[in-house]
């Protein structure tokens, strides 16, 4: 029990320090990795909550997919003004006039969620949990309830995909 609260505090250990280093950072470069290390720890958390299907979409999905392609785009980018001056390349400095707003609105965020947090019923606590795979029962459930839905929206993507094709497509002159 002890190696698994050690485990857990990692876990939220490399989430929180991800996050306040994506931040503070100036480096685009560097804020993308933070949030790599930010996503992988949400995973870590997630596994701690017996939600593996959500841990292994958190990989496959935002880690995989979409924080690749982000860094991707950041590295392979061309930028002709970073070649002229003497400014570091994948370096983006923004110049923020309204922090006293920004930190009084995060304040004021954070006292709400707090005060939802321990005002919550949270009944789990102290009743044995099932302790198991939930990618099973996720499957019944699309396959037989929500087949139906499912569908509709497979249909929904192809149509955003035909779309995307057809804005994308080069014009003939």
């Amino acid at each position: 029990m002890l190696m698994m609260q050690l485990a857990f505090f990692v876990f939220a250990a490399i989430t929180v320090a991800g996050a306040f280093y994506l931040l503070f950072t100036k480096n685009v470069l560097y804020a993308a990795f933070s949030l790599l290390l930010t996503l992988l720890g949400i995973a870590g958390l997630f596994v701690f909550a017996g939600a593996d299907f959500l841990a292994v979409s958190q990989i496959m999905i935002y880690v995989g997919g979409i924080l690749i392609l982000l860094i991707f785009g950041i590295m392979l980018t061309n930028n002709k003004n970073f070649q002229r001056t003497n400014l570091q390349p994948n370096k983006i400095e923004v110049e923020n006039h309204n922090r006293f707003w920004a930190f009084l609105i995060a304040v004021l965020l954070f006292l709400g969620f707090l005060k939802i947090i321990f005002k919550a019923n949270f009944h789990i606590i102290g009743k044995q949990t099932h302790i198991g795979s939930s990618i099973q029962q996720i499957g019944i459930n699309l396959m037989t309830d929500y087949i139906f839905v499912f569908e509709v929206i497979g249909v929904f993507l192809l149509a955003a995909l035909i779309g995307a094709v057809y804005i994308a497509k080069k014009e003939k002159v």
